[in-house]
């Protein structure tokens, strides 16, 4: 396989078998509270999304981070989204922007993978926030491959 073309593409094996794998112990309790959450199927104004601090993150982001649903899950409204492979995101930036104006949401945290092609939820967040008419606080949380908190800042609208 090629090792060129596009980097949230290219096949990276992380595996480390020297080290061993952490188990959890006992169950863990899911923190998700509502359904549904794939940005196309949620109604913006839907009661859960009221008033509410909200999670819009990439596909991938939970799958890379181990404690995802304790850590920026909890206590959040959600929807996921993929920027490089969902059709029909001109949907999307209506969508935030209602969340914004009609649902009158707190606060907006985007949390994307650290390939280039999650950058385009940022942006059409950003975008969408710029033509709303109440103005929000939005913070932009980037995680690598391995699940890490590369950068987290506030991002200016």
């Amino acid at each position: 396989m090629s090792e060129h073309g596009c980097p949230g593409s290219r096949v990276i094996d992380m595996r480390k078998p020297e080290e061993p794998v952490e188990e959890a112990q006992g169950r863990i309790q899911s923190q998700l509270r509502q359904w549904p959450i794939q940005l196309h199927l949620v109604p913006p104004t839907a009661p859960y999304f009221k008033g509410a601090d909200v999670l819009l993150t990439a596909d991938c982001v939970a799958y890379a981070m181990g404690g995802f649903h304790a850590e920026h899950l909890k206590g959040r409204s959600i929807a996921i989204a993929c920027p490089k492979l969902d059709d029909g995101q001109e949907v999307y930036a209506q969508k935030i922007r209602a969340w914004i104006d009609e649902a009158e949401i707190n606060t907006l945290t985007l949390m994307i993978m650290q390939v280039p092609c999650c950058g385009g939820l940022l942006n059409m967040a950003v975008q969408a926030a710029q033509s709303a008419t109440r103005k929000i606080p939005i913070k932009s949380v980037v995680v690598s491959l391995q699940g890490e908190i590369l950068r987290e800042e506030w991002v200016q609208c």
